[in-house]
């Protein structure tokens, strides 16, 4: 008895993990059937703006930057170096340097992350349900190359309500005042600016 309905469960994940990359709106009907658990991320196959070979990522990127943005890794709590930043000026996308969030949407939250309020601009972020781990959640994203940035919650202040948790590894920071016009997108000083492809990630 077991062993059929484990073989069912299988049969009814596969399907709707197949239809989960063909599109959000025909996965949903699909994934009602299976536990959360099972699923992930649901994404549509996507081609980002700026994409970067993965050889490139790896001597660029730190670890943490790595498994966080590349392989939506999560950073402890309370260890992120911007989760008590209150300079005044810019986060950036660390792997492509785009601009996200900037420092006056930026509130304590007590999650152990840093949390903003809204984003530099409607378009900086894709949005992408994630039903990992049992539960379902909105995953964030860079819009310029789809780097793994935290999640959004409906449990932020006012205006917005909204809540972007993210992790300081997703994310490099550039003050105000800063002499440098431009944000390296680098996990290390003095590399060389990223270079991109045309190409999925």
């Amino acid at each position: 008895m077991a062993a059929r309905l484990l073989r069912s469960m299988a049969l009814r994940a596969s399907m709707a993990l197949l239809q989960c990359s063909r599109s959000h709106k025909s996965a949903r009907p699909l994934l009602a059937l299976i536990p959360p658990s099972t699923l992930g991320t649901c994404r549509s196959k996507k081609t980002w703006p700026k994409t970067f070979p993965e050889e490139e990522l790896r001597k660029r990127l730190t670890p943490m930057q790595y498994h966080v943005t590349q392989q939506k890794g999560t950073e402890s709590a309370f260890t992120g170096k911007y989760t008590d930043n209150k300079e005044e000026g810019t986060y950036h996308c660390a792997v492509c340097g785009a601009p996200l969030f900037t420092s006056d949407k930026k509130f304590d939250s007590g999650s152990g992350w840093p949390s903003f309020f809204d984003l530099i601009n409607k378009d900086s972020i894709t949005l992408t349900d994630d039903f990992s781990y049992g539960m379902h959640r909105v995953e964030t994203t860079c819009s310029q190359c789809g780097a793994h940035q935290g999640h959004l919650f409906d449990d932020g202040p006012r205006p917005t309500k909204k809540r972007y948790c993210i992790n300081s590894a997703s994310l490099n920071f550039q003050a105000k005042n800063s002499a440098s016009e431009e944000v390296e997108a680098s996990g290390g000083a003095g590399q060389s600016p990223p270079s991109s492809k045309n190409e999925e990630l």
